[in-house]
């Protein structure tokens, strides 16, 4: 291999690159709008659930409690009803998404130390909001009756009561609990996999169709120089999208960065090699821009959505999908740039992630230098 060739088809590469408008807004533009786009629109918090309050009993202890619904930031009351009704119509047209409903007797049993009993309907369409705004709200009606019970402990003259366990629980790596702080990785791994192959996807399929192979293969360019040639540019491209993507997600996102930043880019050039590789690897095998571009496409963004662990916790899946998700580079990239973003772990910590994504780079570099070669006999 020599550096000379290697250089000269880099050089021509980049040429075209530059003269082609649709490749660079493809490499540029479209990274920016997915993370402004996701960045935004997907989140995992559940905040300002609307609700309707039925208070039946009208009395200063169940105006405390929805006093209590109201001052949560992830409550907010948008409708008083009168009667099973009203919260019934308000549930079904979507007004609403829980409803609360105070007996009439509510107020005697919290003055006569008697247990009540409130009513909370959830609409479980959305399940995931539902389960988690059922939590909020048990943390609610928790903490107003841990209240009542230091009122009577105090009216009755004892200095409190100790509760059998005390748990004091601390977050840890997101301390706020924001969805974005580990959305925004994420997101960082499934652009670099999508656009990367998108990219190296027609870069060799652009040559047979033009008629330009034919040119290429008369002259001395080896198979491993053509391939890492044509490599390079998109590889400069990748780590310029990476430094975009970084920056947004410091200065407009807020995304806190805990480990090292040297350690981040150098794991991504090995994942964004073996991206670009499997990019090279579909050019190579079709021959064609748009079944090269349609695999490209099809192999990245479902596995790097689904299965990498970037919504969806692995951990959650069925065993078989468990198991098909070893088979997605993504999934260890994702593990890793999260464990650099929000817990600040170093390559020790990240050996046994980072160990699969250079058996990746370096066995779809491989695998597609020996299908060019192929194709040259």
């Amino acid at each position: 291999m020599k550096a000379r060739r290697l250089l000269a088809v880099s050089g021509k590469e980049f040429l075209h690159v530059r003269r082609d408008p649709r490749s660079l807004v493809l490499a540029i533009a479209i990274p920016v709008v997915l993370l402004l786009l996701f960045g935004y629109v997907l989140t995992l918090d559940v905040d300002r659930v609307p609700m309707a309050v039925w208070d039946r009993s009208r009395t200063p202890e169940s105006r405390e409690l929805v006093s209590r619904f109201e001052g949560s930031r992830y409550f907010q009351v948008a409708q008083r009803a009168e009667g099973y009704p009203e919260v019934e119509e308000a549930l079904d047209r979507g007004q609403v998404l829980a409803a609360l409903v105070i007996p009439e007797d509510f107020a005697g049993k919290v003055r006569s130390d008697r247990s009540s009993v409130v009513q909370l309907l959830l609409d479980a369409a959305e399940a995931n909001t539902a389960t988690i705004a059922l939590g909020y709200a048990e943390a609610v009606v928790s903490g107003y009756s841990s209240d009542l019970e230091v009122r009577w402990a105090h009216a009755k003259g004892l200095q409190g009561i100790r509760p059998p366990i005390d748990v004091r629980s601390r977050v840890w790596f997101n301390t706020d609990l924001e969805s974005r702080n580990f959305i925004i990785p994420g997101l960082i791994s499934v652009i670099m996999m999508i656009i990367a192959a998108l990219l190296t996807s027609l870069t060799v399929a652009r040559e047979w169709e033009q008629g330009t192979m034919e040119q290429l293969i008369a002259t001395p360019v080896t198979a491993p120089e053509l391939i890492l040639g044509k490599l390079l540019p998109y590889f400069v491209i990748g780590m310029m999208d990476l430094v975009v993507a970084v920056a947004m997600g410091k200065y407009l996102f807020h995304v806190p960065m805990r480990g090292s930043l040297p350690l981040l880019f150098g794991i991504a050039a090995v994942f964004l090699v073996g991206a670009l590789s499997l990019g090279m690897l579909f050019s190579v095998s079709t021959r064609s821009q748009f079944p090269a571009s349609q695999m490209a496409m099809a192999f990245t963004f479902l596995p790097s959505y689904l299965l990498s662990g970037f919504v969806f916790s692995i951990d959650s899946m069925p065993p078989v999908v468990r198991a098909i998700t070893h088979l997605v580079p993504s999934r260890y990239f994702v593990k890793v740039i999260k464990g650099i973003y929000l817990k600040g772990v170093g390559l020790g910590t990240l050996a046994v992630d980072t160990a699969p994504l250079l058996v990746f780079g370096a066995g779809l570099l491989l695998a597609a230098t020996r299908m060019f070669r192929k194709k040259l006999g």
